[in-house]
């Protein structure tokens, strides 16, 4: 007999991948092609979905919650989107909250003609910028950071749409991968750190970008390379491709999350198989933190890769003790909270005729703020597991990310307000253990952590931030000022 647990629900508990773009240029129905590219990225952001095409003489733009298939899975909806370029988004929201006027892509008409952009990222200085631009006049149409780039290009004084684009990036702080479109053609550019991803491919003479490989994949598209952090790439309409390198020499920090849980296992980052990552992070998991088990069990889905390789290196047989259910629609349409739970408790299900009577260690990609771990190691238990042991395949998640990526506040972290042993008696695990922070780079290829100047983003586990944090600072400032007041 299997046992349903009603409240095993990750809503809350499990890190939102930021957002996905794709655009491609120089290809006849070019709409139709950045559906497909935007259903493999689907995973990077589920709230919404958009896209603006252009056919030489008009910008086209279609937008909608909820998911690509919802929007753009039929002639009807793609027939409003002509043209020989198109720029898609899938988005979750990080600033600027949801609604339909946050989705993007972001459209303006601008004096040198139609401008839309696709952002994957999150300005960390873009309130402070806002101020900025309304006590000057602007007027904005959204709550979205990314429209702050819109004002800063229309606002520059450079001739040329690059050189005010530039303009407008220099003073931007954060992450970001752009997509934009202009009627003299597209410019995908990423920030100076290469934070979020974006990767360029080609289908004879069109060219692709996305924020993925896989995305290449179901195009049909060669891949040919990641945009450089700080680079701009143009595309005219005649296939020219123009680059620059506007920023200077920066260090390359992009995201190490990528690796453990936001990219697709399919799809390659800095060179590297996202698949192969996961596994080798298992391995590097059994040396540092073996445990003496019958079996080893993933927390699906994704968990599964890294369990594979904690099972390969410790001679540890690999089984799925928990099931999920792919076929659970989003339980907040239910129209009762009854009907809400009883989807809720469909997600995940216990195979107790396997775990009965058996010694696990379970497996997940991260622990944040710990209530579902509660659930599933409670969960084991009830299906009659002898003992359960829990680790984790990334280091303590201590530190909350600003730079597009939808995490709780940092006094909800687990990691950020209990050491290891209270955070074992708290999921109720017979032990706990993450792999170390030199464990994961070794997993992504490289021998260790270079603490001066590291590879990688690893700010939510290490709280040591590539860029200035303006508005957090200020908002630290003022909570501190309030609190002088109230005292004075």
């Amino acid at each position: 007999m299997n046992l349903t647990h009603p409240f095993l629900d990750t809503n809350g508990d499990k890190l939102r991948e930021e957002c996905g773009v794709f655009g491609v240029i120089n290809i006849p129905d070019a709409s139709a092609m950045a559906a497909l590219g935007l259903h493999s990225l689907q995973h990077r952001g589920q709230e919404a979905a958009g896209i603006t095409s252009y056919d030489g003489d008009r910008f086209y733009s279609l937008r909608g919650t909820g998911h690509v298939a919802d929007n753009f899975s039929s002639e009807e909806a793609l027939g409003e989107l002509p043209g020989h370029m198109a720029a898609g988004h899938v988005r979750y929201s990080t600033t600027g909250g949801s609604g339909l006027r946050n989705v993007q892509p972001l459209y303006a008409d601008l004096a040198s003609g139609g401008f839309a952009v696709a952002h994957n990222g999150n300005i960390s200085n873009a309130q402070t910028l806002r101020h900025e631009l309304v006590s000057r006049g602007a007027i904005f149409q959204s709550t979205s950071d990314t429209e702050v780039i819109i004002h800063l290009v229309a606002t520059s004084r450079y001739p040329t749409i690059v050189d005010r684009l530039v303009d407008a990036l220099r003073m931007v702080e954060g992450a970001y991968s752009l997509i934009v479109m202009t009627p003299e053609g597209m410019i995908a550019c990423r920030d100076p750190h290469g934070i979020r991803p974006l990767v360029m491919g080609k289908i004879g003479k069109t060219t692709v970008f996305a924020s993925e490989s896989v995305a290449f994949d179901v195009i049909g598209a060669e891949f040919v390379r990641e945009v450089e952090p700080g680079e701009l790439i143009r595309i005219g309409f005649d296939g020219e491709l123009e680059t620059l390198r506007p920023f200077g020499d920066i260090k390359p920090r992009p995201c190490i999350f990528e690796h453990v849980y936001f990219s697709r296992p399919d799809s390659v980052f800095v060179g590297q198989s996202v698949y192969s990552s996961r596994k080798s992070i298992g391995e590097q998991l059994a040396i540092e933190s073996p445990a003496d088990v019958d079996l080893v069990v993933p927390v699906p889905d994704s968990g599964v890769p890294a369990a594979i390789g904690y099972a390969q290196q410790a001679g540890v047989p690999f089984e799925l003790g928990i099931i999920r259910s792919h076929y659970v629609g989003r339980t907040f349409i239910q129209p009762t909270q009854g009907a809400r739970s009883s989807s809720v408790s469909l997600k995940h299900n216990a195979n107790s005729a396997l775990v009965k009577g058996k010694r696990i260690v379970l497996i997940d990609d991260s622990l944040v703020r710990g209530t579902t771990s509660i659930k599933i190691v409670q969960m084991m238990r009830d299906a009659g597991a002898t003992e359960v042991h829990f680790r984790v395949a990334s280091p303590p998640f201590a530190h909350s990310c600003f730079y597009g990526v939808d995490t709780p506040e940092r006094e909800k972290l687990l990691a950020a307000r209990m050491d290891l042993e209270p955070m074992r008696e708290y999921i109720g695990a017979d032990s706990l253990a993450f792999v170390s922070i030199d464990g994961l780079y070794r997993a992504v290829g490289l021998e260790k952590r270079e603490n001066t100047c590291p590879q990688y983003c690893d700010a939510c586990f290490t709280g040591e931030y590539p860029t200035s944090l303006t508005d957090m600072n200020a908002r630290k400032n003022a909570d501190a000022q309030l609190s002088f007041d109230k005292v004075d």
